[in-house]
This record gives structure tokens, C-alpha cells and sequence, in this order.
């Protein structure tokens, strides 16, 4: 692990007026990338108060930023902690990173996948929070999994089988830490520079060649309108362009849960289903379009066709499951779940949810189920919330599927009563049906954005 330069004390740095900084932003006018540097190093070393931090992220919130303030923000962060150093790594070094849905295990399956291509993938994944699930609740619910790994096992671990997936560690860019936990309690999460520069600060610590976005836009994604996604795709993309690193953003759709499992043991056994070759196919359909991209940004495949052929090919042959058995053991998880998945966390409790109506499924309430499953313990709405990893939702249903009335729409796995009962109303609301009828529905992959353009 390489080292930015160290930075000057408070007493060599160039004095910095917080005060006009904040007034510069919130009067419209472009900082520079010194300007911008200078306030996160200060910030990150305390010597910059909260409330003043706050004032300017709101001025932010409502001026915006240019691409280059943008690009300098996203470097400032970036170094203000480690940045990894893989050069003892041949391969080329590639990531993939979704800015979140319900239901969405793609990482589970495409860190070996890619690995199993001949990329190095360091993946360092963060936790749910609300709705939404996190890669590494997912992980830690496969009994022993360790994500807690020092450099030192990371390394080995990508050495031993090509791909690793760990949580943020102290040293990867701390100014990141410090303002999301400032922008959570501010209401300036919601920016597009903010979020931009947080993401890719984190992603471009992990010293990777090359990263592949999958943005999603609906009901349940963070981002409900597609041209606030298209935009902070774009900007994602230009971002990490200009601090050299390839980057491509697929606007996928988040208008119902990807796949048909909601909860992060049964989320488990959905990536090893898609792993074994089968699986729902919108699941199955992005896997293969993302680690296409992936194959193709690392050099492996000459185009993102040749990449989807290939990454069906290795998942037929068995490696890329293979991989992802490796990565459990390595990561001291029991890697018989790989076999036999009734070895991971089972709820207590089964039951479920019946149609009211016969009809035609025209829609799902997508961020409720995803309430629903933090109801039942499976998410949390603070960081320091217990997960249970044995619950979840089973959707039996999704849109343009024919119910009749008294067939079940989902099944909700679960170890309280009341919980259960209360997830149970509130998912048995998230169905729309009516009368039968061709149901159009958005496709999976909506634009795919490239720094030569979109289509």
C-alpha cells in the first residue's frame, strides 16, 4: 500500500478563510483545486468545525459544482487517506460498484466470475442501510465469512484466487467517512457532485484499472428519476476519466426487486444459483451484461459481447463458481453452503402471501419490499442495528406474471410473529394487479454510458 504525500502542517499550509470559502460556493463561483484541497485536508485533520463543513455541502446542495471542482473534490478525498497499491499484480485490476436496490446480489456473483476471467477484482463493499441491502450483511451471513480482513490477508486472498471482498478499512479515504456521517444528519446527502465524489474516492483508493457502474433508477433506487441517474452517471464517468481510470455506468432498472430473493442468507442462494448456471433471468441477464463489461474494460474481451460469452462460458464450465468456493474458504466461511445452502441461517417461521384478485401483476411497490424485509430484521435504519440474516421475502410473482385469486404472491421468511404480521400488510399493499392485460415494462439495462458517448 502506497502513501499520498504527507500532508504540510496547519502552520505551512496556506491560510485558508473557511468563511469566504463558504461564500465563494455559495455565490456561485468556481473553487480551485488548492481551495478544495485545503478545506479537506482541514476538515479531515479537525481543524475545519462541523457547522462550517455543513454550510458549505449545503452551498454545494444548491449551486452545484463544475466537473473539474468535481474531479478535484474526488482527488482531495480520495488522498486524504491510502491508496492501495496492487502493481505486484500482473492482471489488470477491475471493480464493479451499484449505488444500490433490493435485491441486488450482482457483486456475489460477479467478483469470481470476473476473477475466473483472469481480472484481479478487489471489491471493498459497504452495508445496507434503509431499504436497501449491503454486500457485506449478504457475506457475513454465510457462517465464518470474515470481511473484516487486514491488507495484508486482502493481498493473499486476491493472490490465492483473484478476487477478495472486504469492508472500507481506516486508511481508505477518511475524508469520505467524515463528510457522509456530516451529510446523513444535514440533509445534503442528495447531491450528485457529493455522491460522485464519494463513491469514486472510495472506489479509486482500491488502486483499480478500470471500474463498471451499475446505477439504478425506479421505485426502489435511490435515484427515482432516469435523468438524475443518467446525470450522476455521466458524471461518474467523466470523473474518473479525468483521474485515469476507464469507467463505464449501465442505468439499470430498480422498478421491482432483481431476482426473486429479498434478504441476505436467501440472497446467498440465489448468487450460488446463478453461479450454477440457472436462477431468475433478470438476475442472470445483468450478471452477464456487467461482468461482459468488465471482462472487455479489463482487456480480457475484445468487445462487452465477447465478454458475455465468455462470462456464460466460464459459468457453464463451473469456474467461476469455483472461484467464489475459494473466496469463501480463504475468507474463513464454510464453503460446504456452496454445496448445500440449507447450512445457512434458515428463519423460524414461513408464510404466505396471497392474492386478493385475479389479474395481471402491473407493478411492485419496490422500495416497500424492501421496507418489509428491514421489518423483518433483515436491514437496518442505523448503522448500529443487529441484522438478521435468515430473513427475508421470496417473491413468487413479478410484473407481467398472471395471479389467480388465493395464489401466493411472496412468501416471507421470518422469526417473529409481530414482524412478521406487520411485513406481511405492508408487502401484500406493494402488489398492483388488474384486470389481464400486456404489461410493458422498462427493460433491465435502460442506457449504457461510456466516456465516447451513450446508447
Amino acid at each position: 500500500m502506497s502513501s499520498p504525500p504527507v500532508a504540510p502542517s496547519s502552520r505551512t499550509r496556506p491560510a485558508l478563510r473557511i468563511v469566504d470559502f463558504i461564500a465563494k460556493k455559495r455565490d456561485g463561483m468556481e473553487l480551485s483545486p488548492p481551495e478544495i484541497e485545503e478545506f479537506v485536508a482541514g476538515y479531515t485533520a479537525g481543524e475545519i468545525p462541523d457547522y462550517q463543513a455543513s454550510a458549505w455541502l449545503m452551498a454545494v446542495v444548491l449551486r452545484g459544482m463544475t466537473r473539474a471542482e468535481t474531479s478535484a473534490l474526488t482527488n482531495a478525498m480520495l488522498r486524504s487517506g491510502k491508496v492501495l497499491d496492487l502493481s505486484e499484480f500482473p492482471e489488470r485490476k477491475v471493480d464493479k460498484h451499484s449505488t444500490g436496490g433490493v435485491g441486488d446480489k450482482t457483486s456475489l456473483v460477479l467478483a469470481p466470475l470476473a476473477a475466473a476471467g483472469g481480472l484481479i477484482v478487489p471489491m471493498i463493499s459497504g452495508r445496507g442501510l434503509g431499504h436497501t441491502g449491503g454486500t457485506l450483511d449478504k457475506l457475513e451471513s454465510i457462517p465464518g465469512f470474515d470481511v473484516n480482513l487486514s491488507v495484508r490477508e486482502f493481498r493473499q486472498v486476491l493472490a490465492a484466487c483473484g478476487c477478495a471482498m472486504i469492508g472500507q478499512t481506516a486508511e481508505i479515504a477518511p475524508a469520505d467517512r467524515k463528510l457522509y456521517a456530516l451529510r446523513d444528519v444535514t440533509a445534503t446527502v442528495e447531491s450528485p457532485y457529493l455522491i460522485c465524489a464519494s463513491i469514486m474516492s472510495k472506489k479509486l483508493a482500491e488502486g483499480i484499472d478500470a471500474l463498471v457502474l451499475d446505477v439504478k433508477t425506479g421505485s426502489g433506487a435511490f435515484m427515482k428519476k432516469e435523468e438524475d441517474a443518467a446525470f450522476l452517471a455521466n458524471l461518474m464517468v467523466e470523473t474518473g476519466e479525468l483521474l485515469g481510470t476507464k469507467v463505464v455506468a449501465l442505468l439499470t432498472s430498480m422498478d421491482q426487486p432483481l431476482g426473486r430473493h429479498v434478504g441476505n442468507a436467501l440472497e446467498v442462494v440465489e448468487a450460488v444459483e446463478v453461479l450454477r448456471g440457472h436462477g431468475p433471468d433478470d438476475l442472470r441477464e445483468l450478471c452477464l451484461e456487467l461482468a461482459g463489461w468488465m471482462l472487455h474494460l479489463g482487456g480480457a474481451a475484445s468487445t462487452p459481447e465477447q465478454g458475455k460469452s465468455r462470462s456464460r462460458q466460464l459459468i457453464e464450465s463451473g469456474q467461476a463458481l469455483e472461484r467464489f468456493r475459494q473466496m469463501v474458504e480463504l475468507q474463513g466461511g464454510n464453503a460446504r453452503v456452496i454445496d448445500d445452502t440449507s447450512l445457512l441461517p434458515r428463519a423460524a417461521h414461513h408464510r404466505e402471501v396471497r392474492s386478493p384478485r385475479t389479474g395481471v401483476i402491473q407493478g411492485i411497490d419496490c422500495r416497500a419490499v424492501g421496507i418489509a424485509s428491514v421489518i423483518l430484521g433483515g436491514g437496518r435504519n442505523k448503522k448500529e442495528d443487529a441484522i438478521d440474516p435468515s430473513v427475508g421475502i421470496v417473491l413468487e410473482r413479478k410484473v407481467g406474471d398472471q395471479v389467480a385469486a388465493g395464489e401466493p404472491l411472496c412468501s416471507l421468511h421470518y422469526n417473529s410473529e409481530v414482524q412478521g404480521s406487520e411485513a406481511a400488510e405492508l408487502v401484500a399493499r406493494s402488489f398492483f394487479i388488474s384486470e389481464p392485460a400486456a404489461v410493458q415494462g422498462r427493460p433491465l439495462v435502460e442506457r449504457i454510458i461510456t466516456a465516447r458517448g451513450e446508447k
